[in-house]
């Protein structure tokens, strides 16, 4: 949704840092174009082994599951379950990260012949209500061994609980711990304070794989199952699916696990998610990061934040094409709602803070209501954090509980805060940029209060000024077919590993025209080369460029377009200035 709120603000730009003798050093090792060189630069890249590892990892370059240090106790605890014929349950977080990540053990644990269940709680202010309906569904159904995936670090009184019913608990998980962890068989975390396993970055469907490979590694060398019964790479389609949604950064390991990941997907025969992709318009063959974290995301997740999230779980593991075609159809159904839920409360907040314009001269926003839904708040909050380039705080209030979701700056960390005040605070946890927390409705006026100082505090005048971060000066003469190709090695792109931002001067030789309303169409020409520049959201800068014959500076990323079977490179603008 392209919100009336949105207002013009012009980014600062950062140049790239340039080292000629470092970006010699990279086009000669690696014999790549010199635009590529001086993009890894910008990126910060500073060890030629590193740009190596970025460029070509493969597979095998994935750190061994033994690393996680209480790996050997969750696999001896399965092999357990294993020999004993045991019922296991998969309790997963609401999101689509937990929902790939209950997916995956679900049907791991099937295939080497576990009974396994899944639970998925839906959004709800009670945390212990949620466990304690995860306990009954246990109870039940006879099961002995609870895992949790992406979800269970800082639930450690209502785990306890479990294992008071003689149910033993494996947590996996990739959130922040508090100072209180779990007591249970095994945590598999890379935050935990101990850790020895090197990628802190793993979201929680990249712990669950690496729980299967473990256990996949034992039983093959034990001779238990013989080495072609496990497909371990048919599961890097939910991790890629899982890691993209959750914002997972996509830099070392995680960039292995999306790649081939990606792979995975394309191929997919998952008949639920080629329904869902179907709906989306999207053809399983040319998905991308941008189409799952745009479009397949905000349906898996709008199960969460409205609906039965246990539906995400059945979506992708059905085997039955009509039920699949049902079940993708009433995910549609439940995004549209989510929309308009969702547009309702941005209108609700726009107003806000259009009557209240004192409100932005605070280094962060907090805002509180009885009137939104819990389940969208999350989605809003990032988008006011990046609209004003500040942390955001939105509460949903329901009777004397308020769940607020987080969004924040790379300046402004989150996790710290949280600790320094969470007297005020029922629970919290997340990661340092995106948070959740419970709060008494009673307290909100003092933390808002205290997190709004921490903000002022910390954070100068230039923190919150949006910036765009160029890569690398670019000629339209270098701007072919070959280097479209090279630029490939690049991807995928994501969480800090965004598409390059190229830039150059060049002279419009037409007047741009607006396009769908809110978009800018422009040609740029440069020595006789002229090229077609479309900039999203930007048709507002149409007034400062009405003149033929103009100079730009223009801030670019190159794609290649088709259209009418015609292919050519087409700059997807992010921002331009007039340099005369």
């Amino acid at each position: 949704m392209i919100s009336q709120w949105q207002h013009h603000q012009e980014p600062i730009w950062v140049y790239p840092e340039e080292n000629a003798k470092w970006t010699q050093k990279i086009i000669q090792e690696f014999n790549i174009h010199p635009v590529m060189a001086q993009i890894l630069v910008s990126r910060g890249f500073t060890v030629l082994e590193d740009i190596h590892h970025f460029l070509y990892a493969k597979l095998p370059n994935l750190f061994s599951p033994n690393l996680f240090r209480d790996m050997d106790k969750a696999v001896a605890r399965i092999q357990k379950a294993l020999a004993r014929k045991e019922k296991i349950l998969i309790y997963g977080d609401n999101d689509v990260d937990g929902m790939t990540a209950a997916a995956l053990l679900t049907e791991f644990f099937r295939e080497i012949g576990l009974e396994a269940f899944y639970y998925i709680p839906n959004t709800s202010f009670q945390k212990k209500g949620i466990f304690g309906d995860a306990l009954t569904f246990a109870l039940q159904a006879h099961c002995t061994l609870l895992i949790t995936v992406d979800c269970g670090i800082t639930a450690a009184q209502e785990i306890q609980n479990v294992v008071s019913q003689n149910i033993d608990v494996i947590v996996t998980d990739h959130h922040e711990p508090t100072s209180k962890i779990p007591h249970c068989i095994a945590t598999l975390n890379p935050k935990l304070v101990n850790s020895t396993y090197p990628n802190r970055e793993i979201t929680g469907v990249g712990v669950a794989f690496k729980l299967a490979h473990a256990v996949t590694n034992f039983l093959i060398d034990h001779k238990i199952i013989p080495d072609d019964k496990i497909n371990l790479k048919s599961y890097l389609d939910l991790v890629a699916l899982g890691t993209i949604s959750d914002m997972g950064s996509l830099l070392g390991e995680n960039r292995i696990l999306v790649r081939y990941g990606l792979q995975e997907l394309q191929n997919t025969r998952r008949i639920g998610l080629l329904q869902l992709f179907k709906l989306c318009d999207l053809k399983a063959a040319d998905i991308t990061p941008m189409d799952i974290a745009s479009k397949v995301a905000p349906r898996l997740n709008s199960l969460g934040r409205i609906a039965d999230p246990m539906k995400g779980v059945e979506l992708l593991l059905i085997k039955d094409k009509y039920r699949a075609a049902t079940l993708a159809k009433q995910l549609d159904q439940y995004n549209v709602e989510r929309q308009r839920i969702e547009r309702e409360a941005s209108l609700d907040i726009e107003n806000f803070i259009k009557n209240h314009p004192k409100l932005l001269s605070d280094k962060a926003l907090v805002l509180h209501s009885n009137k939104w839904h819990p389940g969208i708040i999350p989605i809003i909050a990032a988008r006011l954090a990046k609209q004003y380039n500040r942390p955001a705080l939105l509460i949903a209030i329901e009777k004397d509980l308020g769940k607020g979701s987080i969004r924040t700056i790379p300046e402004f960390p989150l996790l710290w805060i949280l600790k320094k005040h969470q007297e005020h605070l029922v629970n919290f946890g997340g990661h340092d940029y995106a948070c959740g927390l419970l709060i008494k409705k009673d307290n909100i006026a003092i933390f808002r209060t205290e997190f709004i100082k921490e903000a002022n505090k910390i954070l100068q005048d230039l923190d919150v000024i949006s910036k765009l971060y160029l890569d690398a000066p670019v000629q339209f003469d270098d701007l072919t077919f070959d280097f479209m190709e090279s630029l490939k090695l690049l991807e995928p792109y994501g969480n800090e590993n965004p598409p390059p931002v190229l830039y150059t001067d060049a002279k419009q030789p037409w007047v741009p025209k607006t396009v769908g309303k809110i978009h800018l169409k422009i040609y740029l020409e440069q020595k006789d080369k002229i090229l077609e520049g479309i900039g999203f959201n930007l048709s507002w800068k149409r007034r400062f460029l009405a003149k033929k014959d103009s100079c730009v500076r223009v801030a670019f990323t190159p794609v290649i377009n088709t259209f009418q079977n015609k292919t050519s490179i087409q700059l997807q603008i992010r921002d331009l200035k007039l340099t005369q």
